[in-house]
């Protein structure tokens, strides 16, 4: 059974950075691209980043130049360096494949910008 656990999120003043892994349990890793998503209150879930598993790399306009994806297929692991960080990058954050699959779903893990 596939599992994704994300660790690393807090909370970190404007201008901050934090950086985000997610530990993938299963062969599902070695096979799949990966991405960062998030979700703030009252709005949709959105892609933040993936990475293909040769590592291209893909991200959402309101963090290109911020935030940096990155995996290593041997540790089954998938990162993502958030620097200066905004009040607008606060939210839930989620690993899971991309396109995303219902049934990795974690609980994600939370990360506040706030001053």
């Amino acid at each position: 059974q596939v599992q994704l656990v994300e660790s690393g999120g807090g909370s970190v003043q404007p201008g901050g950075s934090l950086r985000l892994s997610c530990a993938a349990s299963g062969s599902i890793f070695s096979i799949s691209a990966m991405g960062w998503y998030r979700q703030a209150p009252g709005t949709q879930r959105e892609l933040v980043a993936s990475i293909t598993r040769r590592g291209r790399t893909n991200y959402t306009d309101s963090v290109k130049g911020r935030f940096t994806i990155s995996r290593d297929n041997a540790k089954n692991t998938v990162n993502l360096q958030m620097n200066s960080l905004k009040p607008e990058d606060t939210a839930v954050y989620y690993c899971n494949i991309h396109p995303p699959a219902s049934r990795y779903w974690g609980q994600g893990i939370q990360v506040t910008v706030s001053s």
